[in-house]
């Protein structure tokens, strides 16, 4: 590390310490040349992927631009921005572990499509009419008998647990 005082190519650590929240670390550095002190941080930098869009052109990833998808599409609806944050968080944990250097637009769109079907059908619906480019009523009606059709499989499954979990508590009440 270059001392900032003399420009001296070599300095020495003094003293490092972990900050509280463990995501960087405090240095105390002495320069031998003009013996003055100075304190450096060192932080992890974590690299998003560049997004590769429709017509080839790239862009750096923006998570203001999740957050703004994610706003216009929940507009009016009863989701907490906890929630929100949450899912924003995961899609960007998700592309910075995959460890690519580049990542479709369109992956990116299905990522926000799969946490908003987690968070509300409505906004999901609202999101998939704009990013999937719906035409017409017909478009939005497959949507949503999509959304109903999922909804119905999880309901049946649950009923089916429940029906499951009785029987086998009142076999155990009968002995």
């Amino acid at each position: 590390m270059k001392c900032p005082f003399c420009n001296a190519e070599d300095t020495s650590v003094i003293d490092s310490r972990v900050s509280e929240e463990g995501s960087r670390i405090r240095r105390r550095r002495r320069c031998p040349a003009c013996d003055k002190r100075f304190t450096t941080y060192e932080t992890v930098e974590l690299r998003l992927p560049q997004v590769v869009k429709h017509d080839g052109t790239r862009a750096e990833f923006d998570r203001n631009k999740l957050l703004t998808g994610f706003k216009r599409a929940l507009h009016k609806r009863p989701v907490p921005t906890s929630y929100v944050d949450a899912a924003i968080d995961r899609i960007v944990h998700k592309y910075l572990s995959q460890g690519d250097r580049e990542v479709s637009s369109r992956s990116i769109g299905e990522s926000v499509m799969q946490e908003l079907y987690k968070l509300d059908k409505v906004a999901y619906i609202r999101f998939a009419s704009v990013y999937k480019s719906f035409q017409d009523v017909d478009d939005f009606r497959d949507a949503i008998r999509e959304v109903n059709k999922v909804s119905t499989i999880k309901t049946d499954k649950c009923a089916k647990n429940a029906g499951q979990d009785q029987q086998t508590s009142s076999s155990s009440e009968d002995e």
